[in-house]
């Protein structure tokens, strides 16, 4: 009894309903009004040495306790970062089936990077928040921002590019829409989990350059400008200890580099060892015991590293008390700014608002890679239209493993080519491809797929066009957590397929949906070639819109297709680089040996062109660059530099281009890549109308880490500022000087 008015009490006092003589009785921990520090030591100050150690892991897949004698609830937790991920059973790894958890599926991350687009990021993240806080859920476990640095890995679909500029741009505005639900962000996977085929226990070795430079950017990004109230710790080892407890990474780095003030959540099942979890900055440990999806264990929750054994070396004196102190502080803000945040709104689920904000991201993200003239596809001119591919009618929300969705509605690519060019349109599977499954495929008989490629490549004998939408799927051993792709090629012989397709019928469009780069063989026979990705709910109109030419296609990518897998930096240097080499007694062991030199920054210090660089994509319309113009040609150190282009749309149809900043040290101390990207701006132009783009180029922009000195230094010298339509598409380059 005296819990449930306690509860009340506080109920009451969010709403204001009590007189300020009643507030003075309250605990500060409840009082709204008071600074959150204040509530935190005065909440820390009331708990029991076991109600401290209680918040540091789980209870349920998908939750941690609060303190339930002080009216402080618990942590609800879901998997994200594109959508709101239906409900489990309390203790098992079943779907609790419930009918009212689904969700709208927003473009996976690797989509909205490619928009380029920091207001569409808002716009997703405010969308996307408003349906956890709508499920009641206090931290969505989301955005990935890893670096890609292989096509292979399985989990590249959920993060935002090779790029750490462009992640840190994206995930920003990102985090901090989301958060004004009341939703914690949990920045992951923390950090260099860049492989899924032994993400447990690699042990990732790798120079302080390239870690700063590359792979830590956007988290830091993600914490001192998005304010992100969780971070969640990677599997994979680095300096011969995991992640999720490792010294370096959490204490050195995350909180005392960048004054991380939120809770380290672990991946489920990655803490691995009690005393180091207790001194090495992590939080909240979750699923252990299981490997993360499926498996089940045999010990409670109390078996858990920072249950039970925690509590017990902390009574020995093993470990000193102060350590929980700091992770229930840790804990409790968090707390503090979700489940016992009364600002905060209410959210709304499935909404048309949503359903539009999908749609508008997934349109912006569609990369037109090649065109001829075959583009756009006008309905008043074909009416005898093919579609051919699995994806076409397959719901890519399922599979993948934790990113997997319950999506309210899906509208397939060939509902919406029906719609548009009517119900004439052809269908012909082309391949398939089985049932999504974690970490492992079902295999298809030969017979079947020899079938299902015959009455295809004969239907487009007859055709008018084919739009061929295929790729890659959420299947184990393609784009899904625990397991990476097998190859750089196109699965289930679809390489072939296409070919036949198009030796039949040249007027053919492939569209295909992946969330990595993959290898196309076929590319100078194919007229027309859009980048699709895993688009979500909206993903056949958008498609549909863009392949009739109803909207323009102004998606970039985010990371460069190689011409070859061992055109990639990663690939370069065999097995030691990816994925690693196993060692007896001290598991596999892989070393970053392409350093700085990743993605695009790669292919052009190695001159090895890209099928498709980073950050090219086409319009329906053209763009013409005039001639950058500066403001200074020197820039002191603590000065600003502005560049200055004119573009113009000098085609017929509006369209948005997205104008890229690079920057080239032309002599440095150390190795740099050939360019950096710096900066970024989409812009939306009529035929015919001009707008002048503006960068700023500060100091910053033009560092390199020293891992010799541990610090950020910009050499006097002179310096390219170079403005283009991709990496390699620069239309004009300015130059200046550092002093």
């Amino acid at each position: 009894m005296v819990q449930i008015q306690k509860i009340i009490l506080s109920a009451v006092l969010a709403a204001g309903l009590l007189p300020v003589s009643a507030r003075a009785d309250l605990p500060v921990y409840l009082d709204r009004s008071k600074p959150i520090e204040e509530r935190v030591e005065d909440a820390l100050s009331r708990m029991t040495l076991e109600e401290k150690v209680a918040l540091c892991h789980a209870q349920s897949k998908f939750s941690s306790a609060g303190v339930r004698r002080l009216g402080i609830p618990e942590v609800w937790l879901s998997d994200g970062p594109h959508g709101v991920r239906a409900e489990f059973n309390w203790d098992n790894w079943d779907y609790a089936n419930w009918t009212n958890d689904s969700c709208t599926v927003f473009p996976a991350l690797t989509a909205l990077a490619a928009t380029w687009n920091p207001e569409l990021s808002a716009l997703y993240g405010k969308s996307v928040g408003e349906e956890a806080r709508y499920r009641e859920k206090d931290i969505l476990l989301g955005p990935g921002v890893n670096i890609s640095r292989t096509p292979l890995n399985g989990r590249n679909f959920e993060y935002m590019g090779e790029d750490p500029y462009l992640a840190g741009e994206m995930a920003v505005p990102y985090i901090q829409e989301l958060q004004k639900n009341g939703v914690a962000a949990c920045v992951k996977h923390f950090a260099l989990n860049n492989q899924e085929k032994w993400r447990d226990n690699v042990n990732v070795k790798v120079s302080d350059r390239a870690l700063y430079e590359i792979y830590l950017p956007a988290f830091k990004r993600a914490v001192q400008e998005g304010k992100a109230w969780s971070v969640m710790g990677a599997y994979n080892r680095v300096w011969d200890e995991h992640c999720c407890h490792n010294a370096r990474l959490l204490n050195d780095i995350l909180r005392g580099e960048w004054g991380f003030d939120g809770a380290v959540v672990s991946d489920w099942g990655a803490t691995h060892d009690t005393k180091q979890a207790a001194l090495n900055g992590l939080d909240i440990e979750m699923g252990s015991y299981t490997d993360g999806l499926a498996t089940e264990s045999m010990y409670g929750y109390d078996a858990f590293y920072l249950a039970t054994p925690y509590l017990e070396m902390i009574k020995r004196g093993e470990i000193p008390e102060s350590t929980v102190d700091d992770k229930a502080r840790n804990i409790l803000r968090l707390i503090f700014r979700t489940a016992m945040n009364t600002d905060k709104p209410f959210g709304s689920m499935t909404t048309p608002e949503h359903y539009a904000a999908a749609k508008q991201v997934a349109v912006e993200a569609i990369v037109l890679l090649k065109n001829n003239g075959l583009l756009p596809l006008d309905p008043a001119k074909y009416d005898n239209v093919l579609v051919v591919g699995e994806n076409a009618v397959r719901i890519l929300s399922d599979g993948g493993g934790s990113s997997e969705l319950k999506a309210k509605d899906m509208f397939t690519p060939l509902e919406a080519i029906r719609e548009t060019y009517g119900n004439g349109v052809k269908f012909a599977e082309g391949y398939r491809t089985g049932r999504p499954f974690f970490g492992w495929e079902e295999i298809i008989p030969d017979e079947i797929l020899d079938s299902l490629h015959n009455e295809a490549v004969e239907l487009a004998k007859k055709a008018d066009v084919v739009i061929y939408i295929g790729g890659l799927n959420k299947n184990g051993f393609q784009e899904c957590e625990s397991t990476d792709r097998r190859e750089y090629n196109l699965p289930w012989n679809q390489d072939k397929l296409i070919e036949d397709l198009v030796a039949v019928n040249p007027n053919l469009v492939v569209a295909n949906i992946s969330g990595n780069a993959y290898a196309m063989p076929w590319v100078d026979k194919v007229p027309a070639i859009l980048q699709s990705w895993y688009l979500g709910t909206m993903i056949g109109p958008s498609m549909a819109d863009v392949i009739s030419g109803k909207a323009n296609p102004s998606g970039k990518l985010p990371f460069s297709f190689p011409k070859r897998l061992e055109d990639n930096g990663a690939h370069h240097f065999g097995e030691i680089s990816y994925p690693g080499i196993e060692i007896p007694g001290k598991g596999p062991q892989q070393e970053y040996l392409e350093d700085i030199f990743v993605g695009y920054r790669w292919h052009d210090t190695k001159k090895i062109p890209a099928l498709f660089p980073f950050g090219h994509g086409l319009s329906y319309t053209t763009f013409k660059y005039g001639k950058a113009a500066l403001s200074s040609k020197e820039m002191s150190d603590n000065g600003t530099i502005t560049v200055t282009v004119p573009v113009i749309n000098t085609g017929d149809v509006d369209g948005k281009e997205t104008v890229q900043l690079y920057i080239q040290d032309e002599k440095s101390s150390l190795p740099r890549p050939v360019k950096e990207l710096k900066g970024f701006r989409k812009i939306h132009l009529a035929p015919g109308q001009t707008t002048e783009v503006s960068f700023s180029i500060t100091p910053d922009d033009l560092k390199f880490f020293d891992d010799s000195k541990h610090e950020w230094i910009a050499e006097p010298g002179k310096f390219k500022a170079m403005i283009g339509a991709s990496s390699t598409d620069i239309r004009s380059t300015v130059r200046f000087s550092y002093k």
